[in-house]
């Protein structure tokens, strides 16, 4: 008789995880989302209404985009995905290696990268369609030392239309997310799980609201990939504790005028600079050009630098409550990247009075059960019943401050590999 598999979220982590374990699981996957739909009205449509004032809280792009949660903090705002894909669909596709973090504790997933570089429509193509805003910044940097390279990109470039929609939704469907991973895999939508029955090491039962119905499953194995900012909280309602240990990947955009740039119609993040703590990289802050007051100028004439830190790993998640303040370092860290950027910027041909930074935001949350050297091998925390493991960016066991997503999804192919040996 075929063994089950429960698989709670559809992002990275769990799909990837899913479609390994349909090799000799019967597998299931619960998404509390629904099907993920791209933003459907142009953008210069709906930056006809900025002075309106209608855009004045960022949670309201939610009415756009349904499957875009903001939570807003005092120090920053979380972006994260929910639907079926997770957060995949709102990345911009970026297919860096980062796992400095992983293998200092012994955990080495070079097996797991090179099959993901065989098997997932991973590129650098789109640099021979870099505008000439983009070329030129790329310029500048190499000028000044900071050894950009272009980003691996989970992108079919033939398809890209440059719309500049990646962090809202792949109108073509250049861009791969992870749903072309659950094809033939039975996902249940709608279905959020609250807590899971534990008893003698063993998951029992996973309790879960669909609508006004409560739904149980039971399975051989389950696997918890809800996302840094999910998971925790369904562990903690089993009755497994986490640790304040939350890092979010803070990003930060520092932008100024720029006559004719059109990086609204570009790749965003189409290279990279990797710095102490940091990375900088092309970016249009479409949350900050909505709701960011400073943004009020033509999406078409100006030019924007994403700063991404490594933050502290301190923090936490209660009752879906992020509870972060930045630390002196993360904001020395931040207020070097910013230095940086005012310095690009200036060096392309923006007066500095003109300069200005978006809205502090978060979208990559995990590191609250982390893994450790003793873990290397097994990839699964004592804390954890026998047949439950987590597979996204919670057992992480420090900030990256660079895109998880392929990291992830090579854990979770290890991870898979184990339970199916």
């Amino acid at each position: 008789m075929t063994k089950k598999a429960i698989v709670i979220g559809s992002g990275a982590g769990g799909a990837m995880a899913a479609k390994m374990l349909a090799k000799s699981f019967d597998v299931t996957v619960l998404e509390q989302g629904k099907a993920f739909k791209p933003l459907s009205l142009p953008l210069e449509q709906l930056a006809k209404f900025r002075k309106t004032g209608l855009y004045f809280d960022e949670r309201l792009i939610q009415l756009l985009l349904p499957n875009m949660r903001i939570d807003r903090h005092p120090e920053m705002v979380m972006v994260y995905g929910r639907g079926i894909g997770g957060t995949t669909t709102l990345a911009t596709g970026n297919a860096v290696r980062a796992d400095e973090g992983l293998k200092k504790i012994g955990i080495h997933l070079d097996k797991e990268f090179d099959e993901l570089y065989q098997e997932l429509p991973i590129t650098t193509d789109h640099q021979n369609r870099w505008s000439p805003i983009t070329k030129r910044t790329f310029e500048v940097m190499q000028e000044m030392g900071f050894d950009p390279q272009p980003m691996p990109k989970l992108l079919r470039p033939k398809q890209c239309k440059m719309c500049g929609h990646c962090s809202i939704g792949c109108p073509t469907g250049a861009k791969w997310d992870t749903r072309e991973l659950l094809d033939g895999i039975k996902v249940i939508t709608g279905c959020k799980v609250t807590h899971i029955d534990i008893d003698d090491r063993q998951a029992k039962r996973i309790h879960a609201k669909k609508g006004l119905q409560q739904l149980t499953f039971e399975a051989d194995v389950i696997i918890v990939a809800a996302g840094g900012y999910g998971t925790p909280e369904i562990l903690r309602q089993s009755g497994i504790e986490c640790q304040p240990r939350l890092f979010v990947d803070p990003v930060l955009c520092v932008a100024a005028p720029m006559e004719k740039a059109h990086q609204d119609h570009q790749l965003l993040m189409p290279f990279v600079s990797r710095r102490e703590k940091y990375i900088i990289s092309p970016y249009m802050d479409w949350l900050s050009f909505f709701f960011n007051k400073q943004w009020r100028k033509p999406m078409d004439s100006m030019a924007s630098l994403m700063i991404k830190l490594a933050d502290v790993e301190q923090g936490d998640v209660h009752h879906n409550k992020m509870k972060k303040t930045l630390t002196e370092n993360d904001h020395q860290y931040l207020k070097r990247g910013v230095e940086d950027c005012r310095e690009i910027l200036m060096r392309m041909g923006a007066k500095e009075e003109d300069i200005f930074l978006g809205t502090l935001n978060a979208g990559h949350p995990g590191g609250m059960l982390p893994l450790t050297a003793t873990e290397s091998e097994t990839l699964h925390s004592p804390l954890l019943p026998d047949n439950l493991y987590v597979a996204d960016a919670t057992i992480l066991p420090q900030s990256l401050g660079l895109p998880p997503m392929l990291t992830i999804m090579a854990l979770a192919k290890r991870i898979a590999s184990i339970i199916s040996n």
